[in-house]
């Protein structure tokens, strides 16, 4: 090996060292998800036992997404014997956003106790600032209380020009002092700028439905990766929508209203 070989291998090694230490110090930097709330219960259907959670992670980090997070949901009978045990894969956590998220499964066992862990985020850099990923706009939303279970329907737009190819829509579901009770999730397709998408969704895993006052609906773009709301930031917000007033002007400036000039007050 000649000289000069041996320095650019030198100068190799330490880009090498000093990429790694920056990734690594980057990483520990970063803060883990939060799991600011989560709820689960048990009920009793035909055909067996509904296991039902939902729950709000929260990401603090103002310049990453939370990628590839799984949420592993345990259920054990009296005995302590695992009745079921389900892998659900969450969507992605926007930069200083939440998730909201729910889900549920049909044990033919009776559970008596469920826990739920979840899988540490893979992080990604965000290519926008965090005010480039507004919310999609939820409206009109309308629920009605039956005996066999919740029914919630409204509508979802998008802020994007980009057509939303697929979006999770999630209901969480609380009591009057804020309570988290349960939830449900559907998905919605094709969402476009010139309208909005109904969604429909009937919940059936309260046990009591009375003891719900309200239902908080968000929607999200759908998928483990940050890619699909990367896209939709990057094609461009619509402008927001000026409506044009309908009450007269006022008579007089009301922002001078009481205001004098420092010679007509000296008089």
């Amino acid at each position: 090996m000649t000289h000069s070989t041996r320095i650019v291998s030198a100068l190799a090694l330490l880009l090498l060292a000093g990429c790694s230490s920056d990734s690594e110090q980057q990483a520990t930097q970063l803060r883990p998800l939060a799991v600011k709330e989560q709820v689960s219960s048990i009920i009793k259907k035909d055909g067996g036992y509904v296991v039902n959670w939902a729950g709000v992670l929260t990401n603090s980090n103002p310049w990453h997404f939370g990628e590839h997070v799984v949420a592993t949901v345990i259920a054990k009978d009296a005995a302590g014997k695992e009745v079921v045990r389900l892998e659900q894969p969450l969507d992605a956590v926007p930069p200083a956003g939440s998730l909201p998220f729910s889900g549920e499964v049909v044990a033919a066992e009776r559970p008596s106790q469920v826990s739920i862990d979840y899988r540490p985020a893979e992080w990604r850099l965000a290519g926008r600032i965090v005010s480039a990923f507004q919310p999609f706009p939820i409206s009109d939303v309308m629920t009605v209380r039956r005996d066999d279970g919740y029914l919630v329907v409204g509508y979802v737009g998008t802020p994007y020009r980009l057509p939303a190819g697929s979006l999770a829509v999630t209901a969480l579901l609380r009591d009057r002092d804020g309570k988290l009770l349960g939830g449900g999730s559907t998905f919605v397709d094709n969402v476009r700028s010139d309208g909005t998408r109904r969604f429909v969704m009937h919940i059936e895993s309260v046990q009591d439905t009375s003891k719900i006052a309200k239902a908080e609906v968000a929607a999200r773009t759908w998928g483990s990766s940050s890619r699909p709301y990367e896209q939709l930031a990057l094609g461009g917000s619509l402008p927001a929508r000026v409506v044009k007033p309908t009450t007269p002007a006022f008579a007089k400036d009301r922002g001078r209203q009481g205001m004098v000039a420092e010679g007509e007050a000296r008089q």
